[in-house]
Protein backbone atom coordinates (compact mmCIF):
# COMPACT_ATOMS: atom_id res chain seq x y z
CA UNK A 1 0.00 0.00 0.00
CA UNK A 2 2.94 2.40 0.87
CA UNK A 3 3.89 2.08 -2.82
CA UNK A 4 0.69 3.27 -4.11
CA UNK A 5 0.75 6.27 -2.27
CA UNK A 6 4.38 7.06 -2.84
CA UNK A 7 3.13 7.25 -6.69
CA UNK A 8 -0.01 9.40 -6.31
CA UNK A 9 1.26 12.72 -5.86
CA UNK A 10 3.77 14.75 -8.05
CA UNK A 11 7.41 15.36 -7.19
CA UNK A 12 9.01 18.77 -6.89
CA UNK A 13 10.88 18.38 -9.85
CA UNK A 14 7.64 18.02 -12.19
CA UNK A 15 5.86 21.20 -10.36
CA UNK A 16 9.24 23.08 -11.22
CA UNK A 17 9.04 22.04 -14.45
CA UNK A 18 5.69 23.03 -15.42
CA UNK A 19 6.41 26.09 -13.71
CA UNK A 20 9.25 26.97 -15.78
CA UNK A 21 7.31 25.91 -19.06
CA UNK A 22 4.28 28.15 -18.17
CA UNK A 23 6.84 31.06 -17.10
CA UNK A 24 8.78 30.44 -20.63
CA UNK A 25 4.65 30.64 -22.16
CA UNK A 26 4.13 33.44 -20.09
CA UNK A 27 7.19 35.38 -21.21
CA UNK A 28 6.50 34.28 -25.27
CA UNK A 29 2.69 35.56 -25.01
CA UNK A 30 3.98 39.20 -23.84
CA UNK A 31 6.93 38.99 -26.40
CA UNK A 32 4.52 38.66 -28.83
CA UNK A 33 2.14 41.79 -27.58
CA UNK A 34 4.51 43.51 -27.13
CA UNK A 35 5.91 43.06 -30.82
CA UNK A 36 2.66 43.41 -32.51
CA UNK A 37 2.18 46.60 -30.39
CA UNK A 38 5.24 48.14 -32.05
CA UNK A 39 4.21 46.72 -34.99
CA UNK A 40 0.76 48.59 -35.29
CA UNK A 41 2.43 51.57 -34.15
CA UNK A 42 4.94 51.57 -36.96
CA UNK A 43 2.31 50.66 -39.57
CA UNK A 44 0.34 53.65 -38.51
CA UNK A 45 3.74 56.05 -38.44
CA UNK A 46 4.14 54.90 -42.05
CA UNK A 47 0.47 55.51 -43.47
CA UNK A 48 0.60 59.07 -41.77
CA UNK A 49 3.81 59.86 -43.39
CA UNK A 50 2.86 58.61 -46.63
CA UNK A 51 -0.37 60.08 -46.34
CA UNK A 52 1.45 63.61 -45.71
CA UNK A 53 3.45 62.95 -48.70
CA UNK A 54 0.69 62.44 -51.13
CA UNK A 55 -1.20 65.42 -49.57
CA UNK A 56 1.70 68.13 -50.52
CA UNK A 57 1.96 66.48 -53.52
CA UNK A 58 -1.75 66.86 -54.32
CA UNK A 59 -1.00 70.60 -53.12
CA UNK A 60 1.65 71.30 -55.97
CA UNK A 61 -1.21 69.92 -58.46
CA UNK A 62 -3.86 72.19 -56.86
CA UNK A 63 -1.53 75.08 -57.34
CA UNK A 64 -1.12 74.95 -61.32
CA UNK A 65 2.60 75.62 -61.55
CA UNK A 66 5.88 74.58 -60.20
CA UNK A 67 9.11 76.29 -59.52
CA UNK A 68 12.15 74.33 -59.40
CA UNK A 69 14.09 74.39 -55.60
CA UNK A 70 13.61 72.93 -51.84
CA UNK A 71 10.67 73.86 -49.61
CA UNK A 72 10.09 72.58 -46.24
CA UNK A 73 7.70 72.45 -43.47
CA UNK A 74 6.29 71.23 -40.28
CA UNK A 75 2.62 69.43 -40.46
CA UNK A 76 1.32 71.55 -38.25
CA UNK A 77 0.17 71.39 -34.31
CA UNK A 78 -2.04 68.30 -35.09
CA UNK A 79 0.88 66.22 -36.16
CA UNK A 80 3.79 67.64 -34.74
CA UNK A 81 6.01 64.90 -35.17
CA UNK A 82 6.06 64.95 -38.72
CA UNK A 83 8.09 67.71 -41.16
CA UNK A 84 8.35 67.62 -44.79
CA UNK A 85 10.91 68.54 -47.27
CA UNK A 86 10.02 68.60 -51.04
CA UNK A 87 12.68 68.95 -53.49
CA UNK A 88 11.45 70.18 -57.88
CA UNK A 89 14.12 69.55 -60.29
CA UNK A 90 13.10 70.17 -63.93
CA UNK A 91 14.00 67.20 -66.59
CA UNK A 92 15.34 67.00 -69.93
CA UNK A 93 11.49 67.28 -71.05
CA UNK A 94 10.39 70.77 -71.21
CA UNK A 95 7.44 71.23 -68.52
CA UNK A 96 8.27 67.59 -67.04
CA UNK A 97 9.19 68.01 -63.34
CA UNK A 98 10.63 65.57 -60.64
CA UNK A 99 9.29 65.89 -57.17
CA UNK A 100 10.28 64.73 -54.16
CA UNK A 101 8.95 65.00 -50.41
CA UNK A 102 10.36 63.50 -47.77
CA UNK A 103 8.57 62.89 -44.78
CA UNK A 104 10.76 63.00 -41.53
CA UNK A 105 10.52 62.84 -37.42
CA UNK A 106 10.66 66.38 -36.13
CA UNK A 107 12.22 64.82 -33.06
CA UNK A 108 14.98 62.70 -34.69
CA UNK A 109 15.54 64.13 -38.42
CA UNK A 110 15.50 60.20 -40.13
CA UNK A 111 13.46 60.10 -43.21
CA UNK A 112 9.72 57.71 -42.56
CA UNK A 113 8.67 57.91 -45.93
CA UNK A 114 9.90 59.59 -49.13
CA UNK A 115 7.53 59.24 -52.64
CA UNK A 116 8.86 60.55 -56.09
CA UNK A 117 6.93 61.31 -58.85
CA UNK A 118 7.09 62.98 -61.64
CA UNK A 119 4.78 66.33 -62.91
CA UNK A 120 3.70 68.00 -65.47
CA UNK A 121 3.42 72.06 -65.42
CA UNK A 122 3.34 73.64 -68.87
CA UNK A 123 5.21 76.29 -70.08
CA UNK A 124 4.97 79.90 -70.00
CA UNK A 125 2.82 80.45 -72.93
CA UNK A 126 0.52 77.29 -73.49
CA UNK A 127 0.41 75.88 -76.85
CA UNK A 128 -3.32 75.57 -76.55
CA UNK A 129 -4.04 79.09 -75.60
CA UNK A 130 -1.75 80.07 -78.93
CA UNK A 131 -4.03 78.26 -81.16
CA UNK A 132 -7.09 79.20 -79.42
CA UNK A 133 -6.07 82.54 -80.08
CA UNK A 134 -5.18 81.97 -83.80
CA UNK A 135 -8.55 81.87 -86.11
CA UNK A 136 -8.67 79.63 -88.49
CA UNK A 137 -9.24 81.24 -92.08
CA UNK A 138 -11.03 78.71 -93.57
CA UNK A 139 -13.67 78.30 -90.77
CA UNK A 140 -14.35 82.27 -90.77
CA UNK A 141 -15.22 82.89 -94.28
CA UNK A 142 -17.60 79.47 -93.84
CA UNK A 143 -19.36 81.63 -91.21
CA UNK A 144 -19.42 84.44 -92.70
CA UNK A 145 -20.87 82.72 -95.41
CA UNK A 146 -23.70 81.33 -93.43
CA UNK A 147 -23.92 85.10 -92.32
CA UNK A 148 -24.80 86.69 -95.71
Amino acid sequence: MSALHHNAGFSLVEVICAILILGIALVGLTMGVTTALSSSKESELQTTAALLAAGQIELLRADGFLADGTDEGDCGEGLPLYRWKQTISSTAIDGLHEVLVTVENSRTGNAIYELRTLLFAPPGELASDKTRDRKDPSKSQKREGRRQ
